[in-house]
């Protein structure tokens, strides 16, 4: 069913979230958010200065004690409420990502089926963070460990999944008993601004929660990296940024999480079914316009195949049907910005005034919103920026090579270690892969595989920590042991 557009942006809040209350900036400054299929303007919020971000950390810590205090099951009980209610918000939540973001109302349905399973999930695993109990070796002492909630939080997400990063992060942190102030991204705040309202529709208490948006990221995290209150900040974003606040974050020696920039090859050997692979690589590279940190960023193609892979691949990305995401029919949306438009051709530009080959695509759209063609480039050289670089965009270039073991110094020939795809029919090679491949995650014959219950980063300057999983709850919290003297002892 069509969601009323201006009746859903009504109902979007516009302010800052403090202390359980939504309120303007401290100087009433505001800034705008726009459609990038159109290039117009679809809400306007207020901007948080740093007097707001102090007093959203104020919030934070002035509930931590209670919230920490708060049992597992409640805890458990609101996040399995926010659950369904995001559930039953479904199509609003779709259509607030495709407004802001750009992606087609189907992918958009996606990511809400797929941020709502980290409510789910965490709601599962928070009662079930176990401490141990055991005597020493000795026999001198009997240890008892308990997992304590890490404190309050700073949590900045990106702009391309802003459910499921949003989600990720403040489940686990609900779920152990910490509170929060969330940073959503200045392209794409209106889904955060609705996600942290459902929160607290569920039922969590006022101050666990805290949002502040603005036109300035800095204006905001480096009142709240400086306070000596904090205790941990989880950022996903790009490898620079990521640098800068692990920088700031040695000061108070924060606990850190960070899910950075990406480099994904994508690995198709001789023995690959070819359609299969195809089909793979659709996923793998066009899921969100290719604005994904684990988007394939290099297809790396045994020479054997590479002509028929390259041809099926781009009739498949030929095919495909670009425009705004809320028409029926689009399957491609726009970038994200005009800046992104900008970067992602000169990408193009630089690859095949090198020598590459455009097998389809390669140029921006015309008119309104920032959208471009989607591309596959053959007979790259392995210099190129489209190889070298993250690419945030819908464009594919393929790369041979001729041995297996080309295949793993090419696919690890990057500072980046995130996501990487392997297709081969050997089992046994994809151990090897696996062995050889300096990457967090690997996708054997699959294209698509984040999944709430599996752990989430990487390696190298894709950066460190773990989000989701078992692993995920473990990241907002910390351990203290006990040493108690054994009843046994001396006897």
């Amino acid at each position: 069913m069509a969601v009323d557009v201006d009746r859903l942006l009504a109902r979007v809040p516009t302010g800052l979230l403090i202390g359980g209350q939504w309120r303007d900036a401290s100087d009433n400054s505001v800034y705008e958010v726009e459609n990038p299929a159109t290039g117009e303007t679809i809400a306007t919020l207020a901007s948080g200065t740093s007097e707001d971000a102090r007093a959203a950390m104020d919030a934070a810590c002035e509930a931590q004690a209670g919230w920490a205090a708060t049992p597992a099951r409640e805890r458990s009980d609101i996040l399995r409420r926010a659950f369904d209610l995001v559930q039953e918000r479904k199509e609003e939540f779709a259509t607030l990502m495709t407004l802001e973001m750009g992606k087609p109302l189907a992918e958009s349905r996606g990511e809400v089926a797929y941020g709502g399973e980290f409510l789910r999930w965490f709601s599962e695993e928070a009662v079930r963070d176990y401490g141990r109990y055991a005597p020493t070796p000795e026999g001198n002492l009997r240890m008892l460990t308990a997992r304590k909630p890490v404190g309050p939080c700073l949590l900045i997400t990106p702009w391309n999944f802003p459910l499921a990063m949003g989600t990720r992060k403040v489940a686990p942190a609900v779920a152990a008993g910490c509170t929060m102030v969330l940073k959503p991204a200045r392209l794409t705040p209106l889904t955060s601004q609705y996600f942290a309202q459902t929160m607290l529709d569920a039922g969590l208490p006022a101050g666990v929660l805290n949002v502040v948006s603005g036109a300035s990221a800095s204006a905001i995290s480096n009142p709240i990296m400086e306070d000596p209150r904090l205790r941990k900040v989880s950022f996903t974003g790009s490898t620079p940024v990521g640098k800068q606040l692990m920088a700031q974050a040695a000061n108070n020696v924060l606990r850190t999480s960070m899910e950075l920039g990406g480099n994904a090859p994508f690995l198709v050997f001789e023995d690959a079914d070819i359609d299969a692979a195809v089909e793979g690589a659709m996923g793998a590279k066009m899921r969100n316009m290719g604005e994904a940190c684990t988007a394939a960023n290099r297809f790396l193609v045994h020479e054997s195949v590479a002509e028929e892979f390259g041809r099926k691949f781009a009739e498949k990305i030929g095919a495909l049907e670009v425009g705004n995401g809320l028409e029926p029919g689009t399957t491609c949306g726009p970038l994200v910005e005009k800046k992104a438009q900008e970067s992602v051709t000169a990408l193009v530009q630089d690859a095949t005034e090198r020598g590459a080959r455009l097998l389809v695509g390669g140029k921006p759209g015309q008119g309104k919103g920032y959208f471009f063609e989607p591309t596959v480039l053959a007979d790259v050289p392995r210099d190129a920026r489209v190889v070298t670089e993250e690419i945030f965009g819908p464009v594919a270039p393929i790369v041979t090579f001729a041995t297996e073991d080309e295949a793993y110094e090419l696919a690890n020939a990057t500072e980046y270690g995130l996501a990487s795809y392997v297709y081969t029919q050997d089992q046994s090679r994809m151990f090897r892969a696996s062995d050889h491949l300096e990457y967090g995650l690997m996708g054997f014959n699959a294209g698509v595989i984040s999944n709430a219950a599996a752990p989430f980063g990487g390696v190298k300057q894709s950066g460190l920590g773990r989000e989701g999983g078992a692993e995920g709850i473990s990241e907002y919290t910390t351990t203290q042991y006990i040493g108690i003297k054994d009843p046994y002892a001396g006897q």
